[in-house]
């Protein structure tokens, strides 16, 4: 037997691709707060903008990945600049 992928009735798979990118937007934006934020950051931005590009239904959880993305970077930006270093730790 081969598995095909179906579409819901009512909603295409391209929409239903577009959500599933805009959730792993925030996801990622958020875990790019903590660990990894120069790789994460990006990645959520690329996410939101083509989640929102292609029309997705959770419009607002791929504004908060686009914004957690740009806060990443903006967090990376200011670690840099007080210890002139790529890495941060808690412990100062």
């Amino acid at each position: 037997m081969e598995a095909t992928a179906e579409a819901t009735p009512g909603r295409p798979v391209g929409r239903r691709d577009a959500d599933g990118m805009a959730v792993a937007s925030f996801v990622l934006g958020l875990l790019g707060l903590l660990v990894l934020n120069l790789f994460l950051g990006p990645v959520a931005i690329v996410l939101a903008g083509l989640a929102l590009w292609r029309g997705t239904t959770r419009r607002g959880r791929a504004l908060l990945g686009l914004g957690l993305g740009v806060a990443d970077l903006v967090v990376l930006a200011a670690l840099v600049s007080m210890d002139n270093t790529v890495s941060w730790s808690l412990a100062g």
